[in-house]
């Protein structure tokens, strides 16, 4: 293995790179301004939850825990070296993580996938809510029957969310990243809850899956026309969700 690829496999520069992940994106959400949308989807979410975001649009995600019981949450994170970052920053920003992630092919299970969705079944069965994207790695912004399998076998609700900042560097990769950048109006937008039957068949999963999907389209284009000032919410509740 080439000496580059030895030091960013190696365990100290995970860390630093962790944390400096972590410290990075606390600087982003404690120089900016919070808009919810709608005003009082905290007061509405029915706790265990299921979270779904797209890839690259997650960075902030943390944030939006607030310190309570109820907001325990744990998020599911692939076992990919670029992974292993993000899992390290998640954990210094207080969210427990799973490793594995879902895929179109056989790698589901080389991935950690069942592994995965058991230990996220059991996240929720315990109380706590769930994050993940919904989106399988290299096929952005379509939806997977990941997320909608875990609302089926759990028997708890979806909630599609988004989440864009003013100021940010748009990446031209697979899943559009975003890097939000400090001094930013950060939109927070959500919907749901989206419920899936425990004796759902094929082509209502189908369904859903396609409502999901749909939903997170909308969820993003509006979090992005707020955070850029298009649309203006008058009753939006404003501030910081405590990490």
């Amino acid at each position: 293995m080439p000496l580059m690829k030895r030091i960013v496999a190696s365990a100290a520069f995970q860390s630093a790179a962790g944390s400096l992940a972590a410290n990075y994106l606390r600087l982003v959400w404690k120089t900016s301004r919070l808009i919810c949308d709608p005003p009082h989807m905290y007061e509405e979410v029915q706790m265990p939850a299921i979270i779904a975001f797209w890839h690259g649009q997650h960075f902030l995600a943390p944030f939006i825990k607030r310190n309570h019981d109820s907001h325990r949450t744990k998020v599911l994170i692939s076992r990919h070296r670029d992974g292993e970052i993000n899992a390290r920053a998640a954990e210094k920003l207080g969210i427990d993580t799973i490793r594995g992630s879902g895929a179109h092919n056989g790698e589901f299970h080389r991935k950690g996938g069942a592994a995965g969705f058991t230990a996220m079944l059991d996240a929720l069965e315990q109380g706590f809510n769930v994050a993940l994207t919904a989106d399988v790695p290299k096929v952005s912004r379509v939806c997977g029957m990941g997320v909608i399998k875990l609302a089926q076998h759990s028997g708890r609700p979806i909630y599609p969310i988004a989440l864009a900042s003013s100021r940010r560097i748009e990446l031209d990769n697979w899943d559009k990243s975003a890097i939000n950048l400090p001094f930013s109006r950060v939109a927070f937008c959500g919907c749901g809850p989206f419920l899936v039957p425990r004796d759902a068949d094929a082509v209502t999963l189908e369904a859903k899956r396609q409502e999901v999907e749909a939903a997170l389209n909308d969820m993003t284009a509006r979090a992005y026309a707020i955070a850029d000032g298009k649309v203006k919410v008058p009753d939006a509740v404003s501030g910081k969700a405590a990490a």
